[in-house]
């Protein structure tokens, strides 16, 4: 604890009134908005998502038949990883789809029907 004899009041600086001017105005705000980084979140969240759907299909040691949509377009698994691969993908987004929906819902009814 110093105390400044001109004005003999308690300086708190744990600094030691050490800066600068310009050292002071360092983080000063510069008027600039901040990046909207939610573009970035989604698609590092897709990314993330097929890494783990492609390791997921590694793990399958078992050759599967997968159909998208169409009784008529079916593959193998062990012929088509690439195809597996996002055929996991796409249920993995389905579920996360589906919990997400469902959170919502559940939200929205329990705001309406309080007790």
């Amino acid at each position: 604890m110093n105390v400044d004899d001109e004005a003999k009041k308690v300086i708190w600086s744990l600094q030691n009134n050490k800066r600068t001017e310009a050292e002071r105005n360092v983080f000063a705000p510069t008027g600039k908005k901040p990046m909207n980084k939610n573009l970035v979140y989604v698609l590092s969240a897709i990314g993330i998502t097929f890494l783990m759907s492609f390791a997921l299909s590694l793990f399958s040691k078992e050759t599967t038949q997968f159909c998208f949509l169409i009784d008529n377009y079916c593959f193998n698994s062990t012929e088509n990883p690439i195809a597996y691969t996002f055929y996991i993908f796409m249920n993995l987004w389905i579920l996360i789809l589906g919990i997400g929906i469902a959170y919502l819902i559940g939200k929205k009814l329990g705001n309406r029907f309080k007790i």
